[in-house]
């Protein structure tokens, strides 16, 4: 029988549609393979040598050094100053250690150094020997420009955000949980120190904790013991009484950064400091008011749903109440950013919520999204990347994403925010806020 030609024409032309279908469908950005754990060889040093370093906003004026050394004798000193190799001042702090099983952490210093000048460049030296370090005390106005990464690890592709990272003019960085993926085995705490030791030596590093830093095992540990011994925050300067959560001031900006997973409700410790915190908040000297905290309130893709939700129930209506302007997550290994919303719906006076677990873990991405997508959510991918936010006046920021592709960092996602503090939405709920903030 011979071929029909009309029919090898439809034929041809519904492969051709299939075929440029298929195309147009994969012509969008390609994920990424997952990528493996960073080897670290052993690099043997001096017993006083200051290893892991790295420093983070204390106070008006302050910044806290944190290093380890294997030798418990030495001394806990900074010395600093403003010319290389010149030292005018020096500051001793204070230091700890713990034990995990097997495992006995080195000598971890905590010195706190200043008063310091804004903007500046200053030089140090810790426990008096080894090499010099640098670092850029942010700015006292705006504008003020904050790296976020969060779910960070040890992999090929947390190298790749770091480089990224070292690229960005930022002046504070901002890690919304999950550090290392230590995950019990402590001496990746130690490597992961020397991973982030180049930048996080240079810039304030500010942190909060997530699931992979708990690490408890009933009637042994305690939780949060590695990550409270190396990363102590200004907790204690924010009239906290755990370094779980705790709050600071930086050029304008008020940052309150939240446990989720230490006790939130309305008996909690954790909910009283909050409101404390809260009315204290002046917005004529911090028109912006960001929140911090590990898993997200609004995630619509298929991982960790509803993980958030009873920290939301006790804790939103506060948050909204208070005129906070963004709220920043991680904890789902992907990037999601909601337009303003509240009580699950759009909302012109409530938060931005962004979610930003993608800074390279070992899990990998998650992939799968509900949908239809949520009327609230804006932008969603999974990919690796950081954040930048940088706020250029008391009323305007501009956010964007950065996709890592190809090594390349690729700005993927970008939005002018504008600060709640002239909208009038805090005047309307002024009167609500403070019910809240006296109720026992």
């Amino acid at each position: 029988m011979k071929p029909n030609p009309k029919l090898l024409l439809v034929l041809l032309t519904f492969g051709v549609v299939l075929v440029t279908g298929f195309k147009s469908t994969t012509a969008d950005y390609v994920r990424p393979p997952p990528r493996e754990n960073l080897q670290f060889p052993w690099n043997p040093k001096p017993s006083s040598h200051p290893q892991q370093v790295h420093i983070s906003l204390a106070g008006e004026k302050q910044i806290r050094v944190t290093w380890i050394t294997d030798d418990h004798s030495a001394q806990s000193v900074v010395k600093y100053g403003k010319q290389s190799g010149k030292y005018d001042s020096l500051a001793e702090g204070e230091s700890t250690s713990y034990s995990y099983f097997l495992y006995n952490s080195g000598k971890i210093h905590h010195t706190v150094i200043g008063p310091l000048e804004d903007d500046t460049i200053y030089y140090y030296q810790c426990g008096g020997e080894g090499p010099e370090f640098r670092f850029k005390t942010p700015p006292s106005k705006f504008p003020i420009t904050f790296a976020v990464a969060g779910d960070l690890g040890q992999t090929g592709w947390t190298k790749s955000t770091l480089d990224h990272l070292d690229k960005c003019k930022y002046d504070v960085h901002m890690i919304p949980g999950d550090l290392s993926y230590a995950d019990f085995i402590q001496h990746k705490w130690d490597t992961f120190g020397e991973l982030v030791q180049p930048l996080a030596s240079t810039r304030p590093w500010m942190v909060t904790q997530g699931n992979h830093e708990k690490e408890h095992i009933p009637l042994i540990t305690e939780e949060f013991a590695s990550y409270n011994a190396r990363w102590k925050m200004p907790y204690e300067e924010s009239g906290s009484g755990s370094n779980l959560y705790y709050s600071f001031d930086v050029a304008g900006v008020h940052v309150i950064m939240l446990g989720s997973y230490t006790d939130y409700d309305e008996s909690s410790d954790q909910y009283s400091w909050l409101k404390a915190d809260l009315s204290k908040v002046d917005r004529e000297k911090t028109p912006w008011l960001i929140v911090l905290f590990h898993v997200p309130w609004y995630n619509s893709n298929e991982a960790h749903q509803c993980e958030g939700d009873n920290m939301m129930e006790s804790m939103e209506h506060l948050l909204y109440s208070a005129g906070v302007d963004l709220v920043l997550a991680g904890h789902v290994h992907a990037y999601e950013r909601s337009k303003r919303v509240y009580g699950g719906k759009s909302d012109s006076c409530g938060a931005v919520h962004i979610t930003i677990g993608d800074g390279g873990n070992r899990e990998g991405l998650a992939h799968r999204y509900k949908n239809p997508k949520p009327e609230w959510s804006v932008f969603r991918e999974a990919s690796f990347g950081h954040g930048e936010l940088k706020i250029v006046n008391a009323s305007h920021a501009f956010w964007t994403w950065h996709r890592n592709d190809d090594d390349e960092p690729v700005k993927s996602d970008e939005v002018w925010i504008t600060s709640l503090n002239g909208s009038g939405c805090i005047a309307e709920r002024s009167y609500e806020l403070r019910k809240i903030l006296a109720a026992p």
